[in-house]
């Protein structure tokens, strides 16, 4: 009975709890008094009839009150209201109906028996109707409204089949998404789950009923349910939570023996995408913890909105989600221009497939090759670039600085030259940390690309915006640390991390591309935008937490081995250059450099006179033409690299 109890009554004090106690008194008392209208044609003249209605109003509420509190319909939501709790409400309406008959007989009050029939059918259409309303109009106003394949009504219905063998899950997250994913579960013919329970953090979800699924705590019992009901596996259906949170979810799974899973990104959750099919592994990304970004919309849908965008890179990890971001915006043309033709051809199938009424225009060719550039420039007239091609791989580059030269630096003006010869609007260039203060070929030539942007804003005579945004790692991108540590873990080890202590700035790919376009949307001309990364993180700590989210420990399962920076590499990235100043702009995770803005007149004298040399392929030629424009370098801290050396602790062996 204090279990009962406990269940019942435990959530009342909130403000919530009274407002719909009071809604269901009114509605209760509506249905009955309507029963008495309908029964004698709205003439409630007798005074025989007011005489039983003032008689029994007040039982009749207090009875149903009663039933409504011992079938649970005060621990359902509102707003996912589905067949259990209209099951429930038809229990309570039967059971009040028939107590209320036979109170009515004992105390000889008059009172036709089709009164008791009629005040039974309008207790379901009203109380139970308001309900349907609230889900509806949920749904309706909600963003994922359009695009969410689980209706509300079809899926009123979900909950009532059980599958004896099926798993036994537990989900975290009471929100939209653990919801969703539950009616997803439902309503799949081919998942073999069992929902046992919600775990979710608001108190005020404590004991609640979501179609029929208890919410059995918050997440710091995840450890204890999941012993007491035998949980299987944990889906995570918590898009906002924070690293901490994240990781304290993820390793209490793990204490508890039980495989965990996750609803996927923020993006997704506002376009209505969230599935049963959408749930995927837990990954490094979402232990990053970054907070949702906020985006001026209106900002972005006037700088993209029927125009004909271009973007160059379309194919890479940045360009392609660039990409489908843009294609949201309804632009005229979305032009894609890449020189890899197998992931161009994906590209086109993916965003055709998704944006069907999208003009996609995909483009084989090459920023070096200026007739190529004519030509697309001629036949679409973009409005709008975002320029992304580069290349990235920092030893790489290296070996191959000529490449380098030719691509970043050459590739970039060839582009800014047509674009200001079209009157182009914007010109985004997508640049990178190691732009500052560089020491690599790679980060030297993104440095001069950012260089020429800012000429060109000085002095260009048309109305065309030059603009840079700059930022760090991008996590999941071709060749970073996260994929490459997983394949190192699929073959067994070890994963090679180049130094102890060396550390990153990361963000998410669609952070950052979210980023870009709000940039892109801001930017007036001239400015170097830097993206708020955060606090940089220690790629050794990165290592051990892939490690372990496949299901290793790190050192005991797969060895971890250093092997020392290689050329061109920094012990630690910066955002801002030594003659740099930040400054705040409109939004909180974008930040504006202030610098003198002025750049040599002979810039792009120098500029030509290095990529005259790049057919030599004059690795200390170039490197030398590199360091006048830039005062590139390559000077590494040594000092804790040789006492790790000295301790044994880089292992070279392994380098390759």
């Amino acid at each position: 009975m204090k279990s009962w109890l406990k269940n019942h009554f435990a959530y009342l004090p909130s403000r919530n709890s009274y407002i719909i106690i009071a809604t269901d008194i009114f509605l209760i008392a509506t249905a009955y008094i309507g029963a008495f209208l309908l029964r004698f044609n709205f003439n409630l003249d007798d005074p025989q009839v007011i005489y039983s209605i003032k008689q029994t109003i007040l039982i009749v509420i207090l009875v149903k009150m009663f039933f409504f509190y011992f079938f649970n319909l005060y621990r359902g939501m509102w707003r996912y209201t589905g067949i259990v709790d209209l099951l429930n409400l038809i229990k309570a309406a039967t059971f009040s109906s028939l107590l209320i008959t036979f109170a009515i007989f004992q105390m000889r009050v008059f009172s036709p028996r089709s009164i008791v029939i009629i005040d039974w059918c309008l207790t379901v259409i009203l109380v139970g109707g308001l309900r349907l309303f609230i889900r509806w109009y949920h749904w309706q106003s909600s963003k994922n409204g359009e695009s969410d394949n689980l209706n509300p009504w079809s899926q009123l219905l979900s909950g009532i089949k059980r599958n004896p063998k099926a798993k036994r899950l537990l989900i975290i997250g009471a929100g939209d998404a653990g919801e969703r994913l539950l009616r997803g579960i439902r309503a799949s013919s081919r998942m073999n789950y069992e929902p046992i329970g919600f775990l979710d953090d608001d108190p005020k979800k404590a004991n609640k009923l979501l179609h029929g699924v208890p919410v059995l705590g918050d997440t710091t019992i995840l450890t204890e349910i999941a012993a007491r009901y035998n949980v299987n596996e944990v889906l995570i259906a918590i898009p906002f939570a924070t690293h901490k949170k994240m990781r304290q979810i993820v390793e209490d799974c793990k204490k508890a023996g039980v495989d965990f899973k996750i609803v996927p990104t923020l993006t997704e959750i506002i376009d209505g995408k969230i599935s049963i099919n959408s749930v995927r592994e837990v990954a490094y990304r979402d232990l990053l913890g970054r907070e949702p970004v906020k985006l001026d919309e209106e900002q972005i849908v006037n700088s993209l909105v029927g125009k004909n965008i271009l973007i160059t890179g379309a194919a890479g990890s940045i360009g392609s989600e660039l990409c489908r971001q843009i294609a949201k915006f309804r632009p005229k043309h979305l032009i894609l221009f890449e020189r890899a033709e197998s992931p161009l051809y994906d590209l086109e199938i993916e965003l055709n497939h998704h944006f069907p009424d999208l003009p996609v225009i995909p483009i084989l060719g090459d920023i070096q090759n200026t007739e190529e550039l004519f030509k697309t420039f001629s036949s679409y007239h973009p409005e709008v670039i975002f320029h992304a091609a580069a290349y990235k791989h920092v030893p790489m580059m290296e070996r191959h600085p000529w490449e380098a030269v030719k691509n970043n630096i050459g590739g970039t003006r060839n582009l800014l030259q047509i674009a200001e010869r079209f009157r182009t609007e914007r010109f985004v260039l997508v640049s990178t940390d190691k732009a500052v203060n560089p020491t690599s070929v790679m980060g030297a030539t993104k440095k001069v690309a950012e260089q020429l942007v800012q000429l060109y804003a000085s002095k260009s005579r048309t109305k065309t915006k030059f603009m840079v945004v700059r930022f760090g790692n991008v996590l999941g991108s071709v060749g970073s640390v996260v994929p490459l540590f997983r394949k190192q873990i699929k073959r067994g080890g070890p994963v090679t991390v180049t130094h102890p202590e060396i550390t990153r700035y990361f963000m998410s790919i669609p952070e950052a591309c979210q980023l870009i376009l709000q940039a892109g949307a801001m930017g007036k001309g001239g400015e170097i935008f830097v993206l708020n990364m955060g606090k940089p993180i220690k790629i050794l700590n990165i290592a051990e937490d892939v490690i372990r989210l496949s299901g290793y420990e790190p050192y005991e399962d797969i060895d971890i081995k250093f092997i020392g920076l290689r050329p061109g590499e920094k012990l630690h990235e910066e955002l801002v250059g030594k003659d740099e100043e930040v400054i705040v702009s409109d939004h909180e995770k974008i930040f504006v450099i202030k610098g003198n803005g002025q750049q040599p007149e002979t810039l792009e004298q120098e500029i030509d006179q290095i990529l005259s040399t790049c057919h030599l392929q004059d690795s200390k030629r170039i490197k030398e033409q590199l360091k006048k424009l830039t005062a590139y370098t390559y000077k590494p801290d040594l000092s804790l690299e040789m006492e790790y050396i000295s301790r044994g602790k880089i292992d070279f062996s392994v380098a390759n």
